[in-house]
């Protein structure tokens, strides 16, 4: 009897967040897809799109662009759903980095 299901579809992982570092530069893709978001992020980090670039890779970085997106209940939500990830991947990637709750 055939069920419509196939062996990857019983074993692949469900709801598996990406790793912290790898959802921070989605997020801040997000930002740059986006003048005014991405204005709004460089004038309250104070940095400039040569600083993004040099900082691609940095654990502090992408933490702040976590927060960043975590600073507005909205855009967060617009990111989730964007990403199909539950709104809590931004909160435990923020942790994975070393930040907070």
């Amino acid at each position: 009897m055939k069920t419509g299901r196939n062996a990857r579809d019983i074993w692949a992982p469900k709801n598996i967040d990406p790793p912290a570092g790898e959802l921070a530069v989605r997020a801040l893709a997000f930002l740059t897809r986006d003048e005014d978001r991405l204005s709004r992020f460089l004038a309250l980090t104070g940095l400039d799109a040569g600083d993004v670039r040099a900082l691609l890779g940095d654990r502090g970085f992408h933490l702040a662009v976590l927060d960043h997106l975590a600073g507005d209940e909205a855009m967060l939500l617009e990111f989730a759903a964007a990403e199909g990830l539950p709104p809590e991947a931004m909160g435990r990637a923020r942790r994975a980095l070393g930040g907070g709750d």
